[in-house]
């Protein structure tokens, strides 16, 4: 049965998901080109070589009118708290210290965005189911209705950029079955727009209820909400790798260096 193993013992975020899943494309270019006709607004994927810790794999980039979400914030990317707002009613904005004027995005505004997407109908809707578990946990942590979340323009279209790649990538790479290792969570605390919060962040906490989870050495957040809602959608079950017959493995680096190496994991192969 051709199955797809992820290991994330230094967690997951979509970034790092997206990076690994290309590696298990048979043309990465022709799958990167694809990546960028979905039509995102704004959005530009652009994948580089990264090395953790003497590991080569992929490093992905995901700009917005050409800026990088979060860039250089978190052990991955700065979707701490999701990006979220518990703003209701109406939309907000704000001007960033490198002058843009972003907008916050409701849902209403997401469904819009993904019903644009050059994307099978399949990923659509899977785009927009793993979106709507970032948003269901965010409403429940700022306890205020789904339709009153609001997302920060930038931090949206990052998320559902990551989103659509990953779902785009495991159309493509068709397993019958997705599995997991537990997932670290890391540890410490995070700075986002809500203040500080403990790490796991809040509405990535609530997305792993009942998925093994545990926090290891490395001081930081290490899964972030839209990694979690994304296992959380395509994974079946958690727990040790089982008998496989391995034809390839993609590694996705994320951003910050650690002790261990900053990667996911993606085995792509045949189990019984």
């Amino acid at each position: 049965m051709k199955t797809i193993y992820f290991d994330c013992a230094m967690g997951a975020a979509g970034d790092m998901l997206t990076a690994a899943l290309l590696e298990l494309a048979p043309d990465r270019e022709a799958a990167l080109a694809k990546l960028n006709a979905l039509g995102v607004p704004g959005v530009r994927f652009a994948a580089a070589k990264g090395v953790k810790c003497g590991i080569t794999g992929t490093q992905m980039t995901v700009t917005v009118d050409g800026e990088e979400e979060g860039a250089g914030e978190g052990g991955h990317h700065h979707e701490h708290c999701g990006g979220a707002c518990g703003h209701a009613g109406h939309e907000h904005s704000h001007d960033h210290n490198h002058g843009h004027h972003h907008v916050h995005r409701g849902m209403a505004d997401i469904e819009t965005v993904v019903g644009g997407l050059n994307a099978s109908e399949s990923v659509r809707s899977q785009v927009l189911e793993v979106y709507r578990i970032i948003a269901e946990a965010e409403s429940a942590v700022h306890g205020v209705p789904v339709t009153e979340i609001h997302f920060h323009e930038v931090g949206a279209l990052d998320a559902i950029a990551d989103i659509a790649a990953v779902c785009t990538l495991m159309e493509d790479l068709a397993p019958r079955r997705v599995l997991a290792s537990a997932v670290n969570v890391g540890s410490g605390h995070v700075h986002c727009a809500h203040g500080i919060m403990p790490v796991p962040a809040p509405a990535a906490a609530l997305i792993l209820r009942g998925v093994p989870i545990y926090g290891g050495h490395e001081n930081g957040e290490l899964c972030t909400p839209t990694g979690a809602a994304l296992l959380r959608h395509f994974v079946s079950d958690f727990g040790a790798m089982p008998v496989m017959t391995v034809s390839s493995i993609g590694y996705g680096m994320g951003k910050k260096d650690f002790e261990a190496a900053n990667c996911v994991r993606a085995f792509l192969g045949e189990s019984e």
